[in-house]
Protein backbone atom coordinates (compact mmCIF):
# COMPACT_ATOMS: atom_id res chain seq x y z
CA UNK A 1 0.00 0.00 0.00
CA UNK A 2 2.79 2.44 -0.56
CA UNK A 3 5.02 3.44 -3.61
CA UNK A 4 6.71 0.37 -3.83
CA UNK A 5 3.24 -1.90 -4.16
CA UNK A 6 2.22 0.66 -6.92
CA UNK A 7 5.32 -0.52 -9.02
CA UNK A 8 4.86 -3.93 -8.59
CA UNK A 9 1.91 -3.22 -9.64
CA UNK A 10 2.88 -2.37 -13.14
CA UNK A 11 5.10 -4.17 -13.51
CA UNK A 12 2.70 -6.96 -13.06
CA UNK A 13 0.12 -6.02 -14.84
CA UNK A 14 1.67 -4.30 -17.98
CA UNK A 15 5.23 -5.69 -18.12
CA UNK A 16 8.55 -3.29 -18.45
CA UNK A 17 6.84 -1.16 -20.84
CA UNK A 18 4.12 0.06 -18.67
CA UNK A 19 6.50 2.72 -16.65
CA UNK A 20 7.05 4.20 -20.33
CA UNK A 21 3.42 4.17 -21.46
CA UNK A 22 3.28 8.12 -23.48
CA UNK A 23 6.86 8.57 -23.52
CA UNK A 24 7.14 8.17 -27.28
CA UNK A 25 4.87 11.79 -27.95
CA UNK A 26 6.38 12.94 -25.21
CA UNK A 27 9.72 12.88 -26.36
CA UNK A 28 8.56 13.75 -29.56
CA UNK A 29 6.58 16.58 -28.14
CA UNK A 30 9.81 18.23 -26.09
CA UNK A 31 12.22 17.76 -29.02
CA UNK A 32 9.89 19.35 -31.43
CA UNK A 33 9.00 22.27 -28.55
CA UNK A 34 13.03 22.41 -28.03
CA UNK A 35 13.98 22.92 -31.88
CA UNK A 36 11.24 25.12 -32.55
CA UNK A 37 11.90 27.60 -29.26
CA UNK A 38 15.80 27.76 -30.31
CA UNK A 39 14.95 28.02 -33.93
CA UNK A 40 12.36 30.97 -33.46
CA UNK A 41 14.54 32.85 -31.11
CA UNK A 42 17.47 32.87 -33.03
CA UNK A 43 16.08 34.21 -36.06
CA UNK A 44 14.12 36.58 -34.22
CA UNK A 45 17.74 37.63 -32.19
CA UNK A 46 19.79 37.41 -35.71
CA UNK A 47 17.36 39.05 -38.16
CA UNK A 48 14.57 40.93 -36.21
CA UNK A 49 16.58 42.59 -33.53
CA UNK A 50 19.90 42.85 -34.57
CA UNK A 51 18.58 42.77 -38.81
CA UNK A 52 21.50 40.57 -39.74
CA UNK A 53 24.45 42.42 -38.14
CA UNK A 54 24.30 45.50 -41.06
CA UNK A 55 24.17 48.08 -38.62
CA UNK A 56 20.81 48.93 -39.79
CA UNK A 57 17.78 49.57 -38.14
CA UNK A 58 15.42 46.48 -37.11
CA UNK A 59 12.75 45.68 -40.01
CA UNK A 60 9.99 47.59 -38.33
CA UNK A 61 10.97 50.72 -38.98
CA UNK A 62 13.09 53.42 -36.98
CA UNK A 63 15.00 56.49 -38.24
CA UNK A 64 16.81 54.60 -40.43
CA UNK A 65 14.31 51.45 -41.92
CA UNK A 66 15.86 49.96 -44.97
CA UNK A 67 13.56 51.63 -47.66
CA UNK A 68 14.29 55.17 -46.42
CA UNK A 69 10.69 56.06 -44.78
CA UNK A 70 10.39 57.46 -41.17
CA UNK A 71 8.35 55.18 -39.44
CA UNK A 72 7.59 55.31 -35.54
CA UNK A 73 8.55 51.76 -33.82
CA UNK A 74 5.92 49.20 -33.03
CA UNK A 75 7.62 48.12 -30.06
CA UNK A 76 8.13 49.89 -26.46
CA UNK A 77 11.47 50.95 -26.41
CA UNK A 78 13.81 48.22 -24.16
CA UNK A 79 16.79 49.38 -22.15
CA UNK A 80 19.23 46.91 -23.34
CA UNK A 81 19.36 44.52 -26.66
CA UNK A 82 19.80 41.03 -23.40
CA UNK A 83 16.25 42.22 -22.45
CA UNK A 84 15.07 42.04 -25.63
CA UNK A 85 16.64 38.96 -26.77
CA UNK A 86 15.43 37.35 -23.19
CA UNK A 87 11.92 38.37 -23.93
CA UNK A 88 12.61 36.83 -27.53
CA UNK A 89 13.27 33.10 -25.46
CA UNK A 90 10.14 33.80 -23.51
CA UNK A 91 7.78 34.13 -26.34
CA UNK A 92 9.12 31.79 -28.65
CA UNK A 93 8.94 29.35 -25.76
CA UNK A 94 5.02 29.81 -24.54
CA UNK A 95 4.63 29.54 -28.79
CA UNK A 96 6.18 26.26 -29.30
CA UNK A 97 4.30 25.28 -26.40
CA UNK A 98 0.89 26.06 -27.94
CA UNK A 99 2.39 24.04 -31.00
CA UNK A 100 3.02 21.53 -29.29
CA UNK A 101 0.50 20.70 -26.76
CA UNK A 102 -0.80 17.80 -28.51
CA UNK A 103 1.81 16.10 -27.98
CA UNK A 104 1.51 16.30 -24.36
CA UNK A 105 -2.35 15.58 -24.24
CA UNK A 106 -1.37 12.46 -25.69
CA UNK A 107 1.09 11.51 -23.71
CA UNK A 108 -1.17 11.82 -20.82
CA UNK A 109 -4.13 10.29 -21.92
CA UNK A 110 -1.62 7.20 -22.79
CA UNK A 111 -0.18 7.29 -19.00
CA UNK A 112 -4.11 6.64 -17.96
CA UNK A 113 -4.61 4.25 -20.78
CA UNK A 114 -6.43 1.31 -19.29
CA UNK A 115 -4.47 1.98 -16.10
CA UNK A 116 -7.02 0.65 -13.59
CA UNK A 117 -8.07 4.12 -12.66
CA UNK A 118 -11.64 4.92 -13.44
CA UNK A 119 -10.69 8.53 -15.67
CA UNK A 120 -8.95 5.71 -17.47
CA UNK A 121 -11.49 3.26 -18.72
CA UNK A 122 -14.65 3.39 -20.21
CA UNK A 123 -17.20 5.50 -20.18
CA UNK A 124 -15.02 8.12 -19.06
CA UNK A 125 -12.09 7.20 -21.44
CA UNK A 126 -12.03 5.31 -24.59
CA UNK A 127 -9.18 2.88 -24.86
CA UNK A 128 -6.15 3.18 -27.58
CA UNK A 129 -4.00 0.21 -28.97
CA UNK A 130 -1.27 3.00 -29.54
CA UNK A 131 -0.11 6.79 -29.00
CA UNK A 132 -0.85 6.83 -32.94
CA UNK A 133 -4.50 5.66 -32.29
CA UNK A 134 -5.06 8.09 -29.72
CA UNK A 135 -3.92 10.55 -31.98
CA UNK A 136 -6.33 9.86 -34.71
CA UNK A 137 -9.16 9.56 -32.77
CA UNK A 138 -8.22 12.92 -30.88
CA UNK A 139 -7.74 14.91 -34.31
CA UNK A 140 -10.88 12.83 -36.27
CA UNK A 141 -12.81 14.13 -33.02
CA UNK A 142 -11.15 17.37 -32.83
CA UNK A 143 -10.14 17.49 -29.74
CA UNK A 144 -6.73 18.15 -30.05
CA UNK A 145 -6.23 21.62 -28.09
CA UNK A 146 -8.54 20.14 -25.59
CA UNK A 147 -7.66 21.21 -22.12
CA UNK A 148 -4.86 24.24 -23.93
CA UNK A 149 -6.61 26.80 -22.34
CA UNK A 150 -7.29 27.74 -18.56
CA UNK A 151 -10.15 30.63 -19.49
CA UNK A 152 -11.58 29.76 -23.27
CA UNK A 153 -12.91 26.22 -23.06
CA UNK A 154 -14.86 24.40 -25.32
CA UNK A 155 -16.88 21.58 -26.32
CA UNK A 156 -17.31 20.07 -29.58
CA UNK A 157 -20.75 20.20 -31.06
CA UNK A 158 -22.83 17.53 -29.70
CA UNK A 159 -20.05 16.15 -27.29
CA UNK A 160 -21.58 15.72 -23.12
CA UNK A 161 -19.17 15.35 -20.73
CA UNK A 162 -21.15 14.81 -17.56
CA UNK A 163 -23.47 12.10 -17.10
CA UNK A 164 -26.93 11.68 -14.98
Amino acid sequence: SGTLSAFATIYREEGVLGFFAGLIPRLLGDILSLWLCNMLAYLINTYALENGGTGRAPFWGGSAAPWGLKVPFLLPQLSTMAEMKSYSQAVTGFFASMLTYPFVLVSNLMAVNNCGLAGGLLPYAPSYSSWLDCWSQLHREGNMSRGNSLFFRKVPAGKRYVWE
